[in-house]
């Protein structure tokens, strides 16, 4: 028999964020969380590992996906795994048994969770897992009694039997959660299929001050030194997060939704995308986010809009978790059939950047100021093959991590 771990659909529409705070405010915004939450018992270089591994399948392609949503779904599949299967998946999210007790891996994710889908101005953001099993199937009880108060799971009685019917089903159930922005996230559900997790992440948020539709203008994009796109290109001049990473040869723009998000903009220096994407780490990530001030800059950045869908059983065991795929997995945590195994994991994502925003005048008065304390203003233009990160601010969890390499745009999702 097979476990669908189905798993992942992510989504974010409206990308978008023009801030108005100085690096004292990020750090303000940035507190704490309580207990384990705190020192979250996992490494998040593994949302890097895993985008060096989607990357290097498709090199030359758009890349977008949350590692915080793939991260909670392999720390719910690791709840019922057990033995080696149990130890490679939790290595593979960084978390040493000798150093780091597993239950403290569990306990981040539920505060996490509970961080993050509390109500906040301007933004919103909710997470969620469901759980649907075929009811012949003797599904351990303390395993779904730990979903439902760890990971706030529900919980289906589904008939895979009839495919079509559970098909159904899902995607009824993801499309209602998600408002029905993803409306077939099961494309293929095989009648051996005995249940599928689902993990979805649902983010909306608007730039607080707006780029002007007025200023788009199609512009060039030089996909490789050979192929140049046009694109419509937004324009604005404002107060933005800003750094040059010399080591790795970048320019970073940091650009704050409202609510406690941030969009960062990397741009690598020509020829430099491999040394960026070999170089980023949390470390990197971490320092960035210490050493941003605030510059008046000309942002140039092109409207698009990209999805991501992978098989994560073909790119999971580049990173050392392969045996929960194979007929060797022991998920005896789940349920006492022996032949378990996990068949497919799907993760999809979304995202679009446009000039959405509510405060297109904010802070005209400051943008004088500094531009009398500066003779030039700098010029950033994405205008080639970039990358990009969504940070949230309290628990500074990376949510969705990609690159713009193909831009399009196709209008609301």
């Amino acid at each position: 028999m097979q476990l669908f771990f189905l798993c992942l659909m992510l989504l974010s529409p409206w990308v978008a964020a023009l801030g108005r705070y100085h690096s004292r405010e990020w750090r303000k915004s940035t507190k704490e969380l309580p207990g384990a939450a705190k020192g979250a018992a996992r490494s998040r270089d593994f949302a890097f590992d895993l985008y060096r591994a989607l990357a290097s399948a498709d090199p030359g392609q758009n890349i977008f996906f949350s590692p915080l949503s793939i991260s909670i779904s392999l720390a719910m599949l690791s709840l019922g795994a057990r033995s080696h299967t149990k130890t490679q998946i939790l290595e593979g999210l960084g978390l040493s048994l000798q150093e780091t007790p597993e239950e403290e891996l569990h306990k981040s994710f539920q505060q996490l969770l509970q961080e993050l889908c509390r109500p906040r101005d301007g933004l919103q953001l909710s997470l969620g897992n469901a759980l649907f099993t075929h009811p012949k199937l003797s599904i351990q009880d303390a395993f779904v009694s730990t979903m439902k108060m760890l990971y706030l799971a529900d919980s289906f009685p589904s008939n895979f039997g009839d495919p079509v019917g559970a098909k159904k089903q899902i995607n009824d159930y993801v499309a209602k959660q998600t408002k029905g922005k993803i409306v077939e996230l099961v494309k293929d559900l095989d009648s051996d299929s005995v249940m599928v997790m689902v993990n979805y992440i649902f983010f909306k948020a608007k730039w607080e001050t707006s780029f002007s539709s007025k200023n788009a203008q199609e512009k060039g994009f030089h996909v490789s030194p050979e192929t140049v796109v046009q694109v419509p290109m937004m324009n604005h001049e404002d107060l933005y997060y800003y750094l040059q990473d010399r080591t790795l040869s970048c320019k970073v723009v940091g650009v704050p939704y409202q609510g406690n998000a941030t969009a960062l903009f990397i741009l690598p220096n020509v020829g430099s995308m491999e040394q960026v994407e070999n170089g980023l780490n949390e470390k990197v990530l971490q320092k960035w986010l210490k050493m941003f001030r605030k510059r008046q800059l000309q942002l140039y950045l092109p409207k698009f809009s990209i999805a991501g869908s992978y098989q994560l059983e073909k790119a999971l065991p580049k990173l050392g978790i392969h045996e929960v795929f194979t007929s060797q997995a022991d998920l005896s945590g789940i349920t006492n059939h022996a032949n378990i195994q996990v068949s497919e994991m799907v993760h999809k994502a979304m995202v679009e950047v446009d000039e959405s925003g509510t405060k297109a005048a904010a802070a005209t008065g400051t943008v004088i100021m500094f531009r009398s304390a500066q003779m030039s203003t700098p010029r950033i233009v994405f205008n080639r093959p970039f990358l990009m990160l969504i940070v949230e601010h309290i628990t500074k969890d990376i949510l969705f991590l990609g690159k713009v390499t193909h831009p399009s745009y196709g209008g609301s999702f």
